[in-house]
């Protein structure tokens, strides 16, 4: 991935894995979640893959393939999707929207081969064409992320703000994200993807099978928390540490952030029956749960309102 042209901004520092090519920040990490939150600058997301898939059988074809009920998606009208293995364990996430002549999705970066390989592995007959065209479309965020033309990086010189404070804001809203907040086991209801990502009465797709049993018969072996860290200790869990409870491994860390509001915070998928008042530990952090909705509850209006804010429920 060629670096993004916004890395050439003043006191613009480049990310780390799995961001490389976009910046991190660009000086003021929380004066940017500021920007952010209130809407008053832009996130370069440009290092994530765009997918498109062209052709007239291209809505039925993905609606037997994807989560989500896309087979008469209106255009304009954008929508998340999972791909699942036959176990039912997430495989892809994507945020996807019609044009009327094509579908546009944009995935982790990494992702997009495998997704591709997977994709025209299943064309079989069909009226439908695959292709990456991440060199022709970029993803930003102002904070609702949105496809626009790459040239689009190069003329932009308005106020932006770095990949850190679009991390902060989406943690504090508490959405997953694929790979950081998810592992090889991850099934769509433990972390929120049942709300925004799968349609339960659609016709049958890879992993049905799964998503409808725990669905009907019981909830989850893990759900996903927010937990607030130890603000006194400077050094932050990494993602794939072991959130303990009285010495014993009860989950994992995803995503770790500093928030400028509620300072040192992560997402973390942890054993159903650890208590919303356990004393826990995030790698070498002591943690607590937030307490949150049951994953099959509605999103609460607050709830809501803070991932509209961090631009993380749709696309346009």
């Amino acid at each position: 991935m060629t670096p993004s042209p916004l890395l050439s901004r003043p006191g613009a520092v480049p990310a780390d894995a799995p961001d490389e090519g976009v910046a991190a920040h660009y000086g003021d990490p929380y004066a940017e979640q500021r920007r952010l939150a209130s809407g008053g600058a832009l996130v370069d997301l440009s290092h994530r893959g765009v997918v498109r898939v062209s052709g007239p059988d291209r809505l039925s074809w993905l609606h037997s393939l994807i989560t989500q009920h896309v087979e008469r998606l209106v255009p304009g009208v954008p929508t998340q999707a999972l791909v699942l293995s036959p176990q039912g364990h997430v495989e892809h996430h994507l945020h996807l929207v019609d044009d009327g002549t094509a579908v546009l999705a944009h995935v982790e970066p990494g992702t997009t081969d495998a997704l591709i390989e997977f994709l025209r592995r299943m064309q079989f007959m069909l009226r439908v064409e695959v292709e990456d065209v991440t060199t022709s479309y970029a993803v930003v965020s102002d904070p609702t992320p949105r496809l626009v033309e790459r040239s689009y990086l190069a003329s932009y010189d308005g106020p932006v703000a770095g990949v850190m404070a679009y991390e902060a804001l989406r943690v504090a809203a508490r959405v997953p994200r694929l790979g950081l907040d998810t592992d090889h086991r991850t099934i769509p209801h433990e972390v929120g993807w049942l709300r925004t990502a799968v349609h339960l009465d659609k016709g049958c797709y890879r992993g049905q099978e799964t998503v409808a049993r725990v669905h009907n018969l019981g909830r989850p072996p893990r759900r996903l928390v927010l937990l607030h860290l130890d603000g006194s200790d400077s050094e932050l869990p990494a993602t794939g540490d072991p959130v303990q409870l009285d010495g014993r491994d009860v989950g994992r860390v995803g995503t770790a952030v500093r928030h400028h509001e509620l300072g040192p915070i992560a997402l973390a998928v942890v054993k159903r029956n650890v208590p919303d008042d356990a004393a826990l530990t995030a790698g070498p952090v002591a943690a607590a749960i937030d307490p949150v909705e049951a994953d099959d509850e509605p999103v609460s209006e607050a709830r809501a309102a803070a991932a509209a804010r961090a631009g993380l429920l749709r696309f346009r």
